[in-house]
């Protein structure tokens, strides 16, 4: 588990900006795979949806429920694109890493983009920015700021949980992915570390934590954007 990250720094009017060549590599190959699984999904559509089309329409239909039990269909589903696009987003990159690491040297290459904090803090970022934005839009600036001071002492709590809520999006979907990949690669380092007998214990404990690894990433995909219209559902409806 000794490894670093590889990174490459930049000086920029004297600030060092530092960038994660792992992370924007497996974010690339994420966003590679959710274009070519839509491609696949959507070449040939029917009026009567069958194989590849049933799941790419079972997909819309499960986003729309998690929209429409949080806000009116007449004002989310302008956020079903973008729902979708984040749940196959965040669900493929959940899953990049679980197979396998790849580690040149001492340098990490291959692992799930959401292990990175950087990566998850700046999705819920981009989220809570999202909600301001279409706030301001659909319910105008008086109604959106109605939403922080009706009534007025709660304004303070209402600015701060901007903050957490941020904070709250990124890390959950950040720890529980690191926590998984970190304890494959200690049971991995058991059966390869102590041929003799660590496969006693890492073997089965590698099949089982897989199958585990793969439900966590299914649920924090589907949390993260069941979250994410939970904000959005706030913003885009007047306080009453």
């Amino acid at each position: 588990m000794d490894h670093k990250d590889p990174l490459v720094s930049w000086n920029v009017f004297g600030l060092d900006i530092v960038f994660n060549l792992s992370s924007i590599m497996m974010m690339l190959i994420t966003a590679f795979i959710v274009f070519v699984i839509a491609i696949i999904c959507t070449r040939n559509l029917k009026k009567r949806p069958t194989g590849k089309q049933n799941f790419i329409e079972w997909v819309f239909d499960f986003v729309r429920g998690i929209i429409e039990s949080n806000m009116a269909w007449s004002k989310g589903g302008q956020f079903h694109f973008l729902a979708v696009t984040l749940i196959f987003f965040i669900f493929v990159s959940n899953m990049l890493g679980l197979p396998f690491q790849l580690i040149s040297g001492h340098t990490l290459w291959w692992k799930s983009p959401t292990a990175d904090p950087t990566v998850t803090l700046t999705l819920s970022t981009l989220i809570i920015l999202l909600t301001h934005y279409y706030g301001v839009k659909m319910v105008g600036t008086k109604g959106y700021f109605q939403n922080y001071t009706k009534p007025i002492f709660l304004l303070p709590i209402n600015v701060f949980e901007e903050f957490t809520s941020t904070l709250t999006l990124g890390l959950r979907l950040y720890g529980n992915i690191f926590a998984g990949e970190l304890l494959l690669g200690l049971l991995a380092g058991l059966v390869f570390d102590f041929p003799a007998w660590g496969w006693l214990i890492g073997l089965p404990g590698l099949i089982v934590w897989q199958g585990f690894s793969i439900f966590i990433g299914t649920i924090q995909a589907y949390i993260f954007v069941m979250l994410s219209m939970v904000y959005m559902s706030h913003k885009v409806q007047k306080s009453h």
